[in-house]
């Protein structure tokens, strides 16, 4: 049980990480780009969400075989415990997305 709660802990903020780490860098380039860091930031970290979920899964295709080679074969718990891998590299995702967006709020 401790190994499923590490890896989840780790997906979680290898997903959150991605997001916030890549908006904040490129909020700084676009500063030397003489561009607008917050609504670079904010379309960044739209568009590394799904990315940062990749991320922390560990890849794009070999979860999805992981799920559909134990569901044809009968063992659930695998797959679910993969789903729920995905679902809290989401989450993980999502709330970088959302600390983004906090810290840009009063900058537009």
């Amino acid at each position: 049980m401790n190994v499923i709660l590490s890896k989840a802990g780790l997906d979680f903020f290898i997903a959150f990480g991605v997001v916030v780490g890549g908006s904040m860098l490129a909020g700084i380039g676009s500063v030397f780009l003489l561009l607008p860091p917050t609504s670079m930031m904010l379309s960044t970290a739209g568009n590394l969400k799904i990315w940062a979920i990749v991320a922390a899964v560990g890849g794009s295709i070999d979860p999805m075989r992981v799920i559909e080679s134990n569901i044809v074969e009968g063992h659930l718990s695998p797959a679910v415990l993969q789903i729920a891998y995905i679902a809290i590299a989401f989450l993980g995702a999502h709330m970088g997305t959302e600390l983004v967006k906090l810290i840009c709020k009063g900058a537009a």
